[in-house]
């Protein structure tokens, strides 16, 4: 199998030769950055930034409006402190304006578009030219460096809505680029995950990526079913949180750690767990995290905030000051690996994902349905449902331990946040439903 991994990495050297060599340069310019302190690093997205807003300036007219209503003419200097003079760009802001955000000096009809699925309640279209998605790209292959995988690996990917090569271009490509096997996480049974280990008898893949959850799912599996021949050197888990009742059952049935990968269609990735396990590093060269309260002030070191990203890669439709519509928290404390790229210390979920209390309070829907889920034996899967303020659904899913004082467990947990003024309904399902994507939400608020 070594020879064909090195089919692979001189496939991947060749391709990106031809298309100019721009993804591996910037990975080999992430590998050295990572070694920067903090100071160093600051000053490199200084100087990033000012590119950024010069470029704004003169060919985004959403942008220039923006920086005129702060006070700012052309050709002012423009540092790190000055983001905070400029005001939240929302989804609804691009929803409703998106040609404003496009640079004039690009055409529209030749830029890749990225399209979010909506899971806050707006759909958006971003546009981006393929010099920021190569630079996305090298970001990606950095953070997969991170769980072992190199260039020419193989790669297991429990994905949804896995592509289909149809043409002999894209069979080619395929076989010798991306060298991945799927498991469709639209079609997770015993029959297609059996399949899937049958063909990694064959495949013999280095790498597992995928949805947290749904690595979750096939873990279990392996687990239920003793299999001990499924061993990657490496797992990346991405697309929504990681629980770490799933981390451990992850780890426990490949026999391989997880590494916690956090990004979004609009600016690639965000950050990333390292070897040791001690929280994300933030992509800090390639965007600038924020982290804000309701009033779009920064929030205290170790405070969780509403997440804001500049983008530092998009010049054809900068994005500055975007709120993503996560929540975290940024830590200035420095991880035991020596990087000095920032942390992210952990996610709380997306705002969505807050469920709401009669008394104005909120509470982070992932944080209790992973609290219950290691707390109350006998539930395989969860999702909270709140449509109105007085009642609040709970989808369970039946596991192997589950007994006639389950749910009733189950109802004690969530009365320690929940008044009796709400109604707690457990509905019995055989599954949790997903997104169109593949993935899953285990907390939906639609107030």
């Amino acid at each position: 199998m070594l020879g064909a991994n090195w089919i692979g990495k001189l496939a991947y050297y060749l391709w990106d030769t031809k298309e100019g060599g721009v993804r591996l340069a910037e990975l080999k310019r992430l590998q050295a950055l990572e070694s920067k302190s903090p100071s160093e690093l600051a000053q490199f997205q200084q100087q990033r930034l000012s590119e950024l807003i010069r470029h704004a300036w003169d060919s985004s007219p959403w942008y220039r409006a923006q920086l005129v209503a702060a006070g700012f003419t052309s050709g002012d200097n423009f540092s790190l402190n000055d983001l905070a003079k400029l005001p939240v760009t929302t989804k609804a802001d691009i929803r409703d304006n998106t040609d404003k955000f496009i640079s004039s000096q690009v055409d529209k009809n030749t830029l890749n578009r990225a399209k979010t699925g909506g899971s806050t309640g707006v759909s958006l279209n971003l546009y981006f030219d393929e010099r920021c998605q190569q630079l996305r790209n090298a970001a990606q292959m950095y953070a997969d460096t991170m769980a072992n995988w190199r260039i020419g690996h193989r790669v297991a990917a429990v994905w949804g809505n896995p592509p289909i090569a149809k043409t002999f271009k894209q069979k080619l490509r395929a076989a010798l680029l991306e060298r991945t096997i799927y498991l469709d996480t639209m079609d997770l049974n015993p029959s297609s995950m059996q399949a899937f280990v049958a063909q990694w008898q064959t495949y013999q893949p280095e790498v597992i990526f995928g949805h947290a959850h749904s690595i979750y799912i096939f873990a279990r599996f392996i687990l239920a079913n003793d299999i001990r021949t499924v061993r990657p050197k490496g797992i990346v888990a991405t697309s929504m949180m990681l629980l770490e009742h799933e981390r451990s059952a992850i780890e426990a049935a490949f026999g391989c750690q997880v590494t916690n990968r956090y990004g979004c269609e609009e600016v690639g990735l965000i950050a990333v767990e390292c070897e040791q396990h001690q929280g994300m590093h933030i992509n800090a060269p390639h965007i600038i995290l924020e982290c804000l309260d309701a009033n779009d002030q920064p929030v205290a070191d170790g405070q969780a905030g509403k997440l804001v990203i500049t983008d530092l890669n998009n010049f054809a439709m900068p994005l500055i000051r975007y709120r993503v519509e996560d929540v975290g928290v940024i830590s200035q404390r420095q991880c035991s690996c020596g990087r000095g790229l920032p942390l992210l210390e952990r996610l709380e979920g997306r705002v969505a994902d807050f469920l709401k209390k009669p008394d104005g309070g909120q509470v982070a829907g992932i944080s209790l349905v992973e609290r219950t889920l290691t707390k109350v034996p006998g539930v395989e899967q969860m999702q909270l449902v709140q449509e109105t303020l007085d009642e609040l659904k709970i989808l369970r899913v039946k596991g192997k331990d589950f007994t006639d004082t389950t749910d009733d467990a189950l109802i004690t947990e969530f009365r320690q946040v929940f008044p009796t003024s709400v109604t707690l309904t457990i509905i019995d399902v055989n599954r949790i439903p997903q997104e169109a994507s593949g993935k899953y939400r285990f907390s939906i608020c639609r107030l």
